[in-house]
């Protein structure tokens, strides 16, 4: 019998995809089409790539790729079942601002490859991840741009989302002229917002909260959708 004993990072990666899956078990996708082995294989990779270029980049806080699974991971996947509704699982394009290291931009580019994602952030090291992200990964519904949002040239997109960027009235006031006509905001919230709903910029409605539960995460979370007042 061989003595071989797999190393420790080997076995780390074998733990997190295991605990991937079962978390998976327990996350309602609704009508969005169950993530194959692939795709899997690909959101591990990318939380790999957080783990390695994290601390220099400062990516994020978190540096236990467990709790990166949790907090940024299935954090950023409660919102594909939304979505995919939302699109009804058509081909679309979405904005995502002040995606940092590529939340939840990257995570939905993985689950849903029908649909067009850039990220756009202020750091020039972040939108490089992102970069690095997409070309390591395959993924070429994915791009990224070094740019402050209110300096972006307009295109009239069908989403625009955003995950702990700014209030939601800096946040639809940043890029109204962004949004198509038919447009939405989806903005990833903890707490039911209230008070950032109350001091929303006129013209500006929100048609729907949506409460979100993260598997293995106690916080409160919610997605809050706006759109341009019609009429």
């Amino acid at each position: 019998m061989s003595n071989i004993r797999p190393s420790s990072s080997a076995s780390a990666s074998t733990d997190l995809a295991a605990e991937l899956r079962r978390a998976l078990e327990g996350l309602d996708l609704g009508a969005a089409p169950e993530l194959s082995d692939h795709q899997i294989d690909q959101l591990l990779a990318y939380v790999a790539m957080l783990g390695q270029w994290g601390k220099t980049y400062n990516l994020t806080a978190v540096r236990d790729p467990a709790e990166m699974l949790s907090l940024h991971l299935l954090d950023s996947l409660v919102v594909l079942a939304p979505l995919w509704q939302h699109l009804q699982g058509q081909p679309a394009a979405m904005l995502d601002v002040g995606s940092g290291g590529g939340l939840p931009g990257v995570v939905l580019a993985i689950t849903m490859p029908q649909l067009e994602v850039v990220c756009v952030d202020a750091v020039a090291k972040k939108a490089a991840f992102v970069r690095q992200v997409a070309a390591e990964l395959r993924l070429p519904n994915l791009k990224a741009e070094h740019a402050r949002v209110e300096d972006l040239r307009p295109k009239p997109w069908p989403v625009i989302t955003s995950r702990a960027f700014a209030s939601l009235h800096d946040f639809v006031a940043l890029t109204q002229n962004l949004l198509a006509p038919q447009g939405v905001w989806m903005a990833m919230k903890g707490k039911h917002p209230a008070d950032e709903i109350a001091a929303l910029p006129e013209g500006v409605e929100v048609f729907h909260v949506e409460q979100l539960q993260v598997p293995g995460l106690e916080a409160e979370r919610c997605l809050v959708w706006m759109r341009q007042q019609q009429g």
